[in-house]
């Protein structure tokens, strides 16, 4: 085949593309492949670098048009987040150009901010009483616990709950334990480990009442809690650590289970304290007391936020510090510590009017002569009112009688006596 197309005229194309030719011995050629176009296409350039309209699919919608008097009236459901994104978009454009709608808007958002203020994560110290209540009010329990000893099972379970969030290390934690002897105030250096095992010991003393066995293997010279306390220590070879705790959640238990087989009854048992003794119900008020107290020194050694107890249970606290106030002004003016009493028949007395404001408050006629005497409204002389907690503070030898926040109101050296013998209900 020569070089000519069909029309008879030479093409040089043809002649360049006429396959060279081949010796006989060669195998033959194999077609030519075609071009084939890549399996994965090549990038295509975004419409939006193109310089042309984008297609209205694309386009941000502009926002809505509304007049003046309808997103004014907007901005009460803008602050609230309760526009739709349409009137969203067109209240936030408006506030762009409108310094009053702005101004207002300002207004509004932060009033919102106040209808939700922040809240603590810490549960509600009442939340465990109100939970057992509903649980027991539908199904009681065969062996009821009795009403006194109710707050000392839940200031153990709050502290015990406590106890369980800390570390190894801070169980060595520094704590001061702080009370009044006489006027002035004195502490003990402990550790938090160490403050377990002064609840421990002097809850013991309840549980000797009551046939449980003593945590203390050493005997102590003096069965007062503070002897009790330092004879533990004493006989200890090494400093308490986490492991206390076991002993002390255990009798804890020991003493609420056998409060409750022991029935209501059982409350006048008496639980000697060395140099005084209570009734098993008040006893078990005053370990509830402790234990509160002595949590909050471990809160605060180990950075912890801790509340006070349920009003319920904390008037009962008060309730039972304002029945021994008499007893402990007594002891003050036998120890030459209060002003004495006059003498003139004791009965019905002088009184003094303990007025504990706040959660569990309320309000007690001390008389101010003797133990004995009768309290009467005519014959007071002296008003005292006190927060609660902070009446609790005092009683527990953390807060002076001079530091003290009171509303004062009458005879001065019956009111600082009063207050010196609150102090004094403080021990180790």
């Amino acid at each position: 085949m020569n070089g000519t197309s069909s029309s008879g005229e030479y093409d040089e194309d043809d002649e360049k593309n006429e396959p060279p030719p081949q010796s006989p011995d060669a195998p033959p050629a194999l077609p030519t492949p075609l071009p084939s176009s890549p399996r994965i296409p090549m990038p295509r350039a975004s419409v939006e670098d193109t310089g042309h309209p984008l297609p209205l699919s694309l386009a941000p919608a502009a926002p809505p048009a509304f007049e003046h008097r309808v997103l004014k009236a907007l901005l009460g459901a803008w602050a609230l987040a309760a526009c739709s994104p349409e009137e969203t978009a067109a209240v936030e454009d408006h506030l762009g150009s409108c310094g009053a709608c702005a101004d207002e808007a300002l207004r509004l958002r932060e009033a919102v901010g106040l209808l939700h203020p922040p809240e603590s994560l810490d549960l509600d110290p009442a939340l465990r009483t109100r939970v057992l209540e509903t649980c027991l009010g539908r199904r009681p329990p065969r062996i009821p616990v009795p009403a006194w000893a109710t707050p000392y099972d839940a200031e153990t379970a709050r502290l015990d709950a406590l106890l369980q969030d800390i570390g190894d290390a801070e169980w060595h934690a520094p704590v001061r334990l702080r009370w009044f002897d006489g006027d002035e105030p004195t502490s003990r250096r402990t550790t938090v480990a160490g403050v377990i095992t002064h609840l421990l010991t002097v809850d013991g003393l309840v549980a000797l009442a009551l046939g449980l066995d003593d945590p203390l293997e050493a005997a102590a010279d003096t069965p007062t809690p503070a002897g009790r306390t330092e004879a533990y220590w004493g006989a200890a070879h090494v400093p308490p650590t986490r492991s206390v705790r076991g002993p002390w959640r255990e009798q804890a238990h020991h003493l609420v289970r056998t409060a409750a087989f022991a029935g209501g009854g059982s409350g006048r048992l008496p639980v000697p304290y060395g140099d005084f003794e209570l009734p098993l119900r008040d006893a078990m008020l005053d370990r509830a007391f402790e234990t509160w107290v002595h949590a909050g020194d471990i809160a605060d050694a180990v950075d912890y936020p801790y509340q006070p107890p349920s009003p319920r249970h904390l008037h009962a606290m008060i309730d039972l510090g304002a029945r021994l106030l008499p007893s402990a002004l007594a002891a003050r003016r036998r120890a030459g510590l209060a002003a004495p009493g006059p003498t003139r028949h004791l009965v019905p007395g002088r009184s003094l009017r303990l007025e504990i404001e706040g959660s569990g408050g309320g309000e007690w006629l001390i008389p101010l002569d003797s133990p004995g005497a009768a309290p009467s409204p005519d014959h007071e002389v002296a008003h005292v009112a006190l927060d609660g907690v902070e009446f609790c503070q005092l009683a527990a030898g953390h807060v002076s009688p001079e530091e003290a926040a009171a509303g004062q109101l009458g005879d001065r050296e019956a009111i600082r006596d009063v207050l010196f013998a609150a102090a004094s209900l403080s021990r180790m």
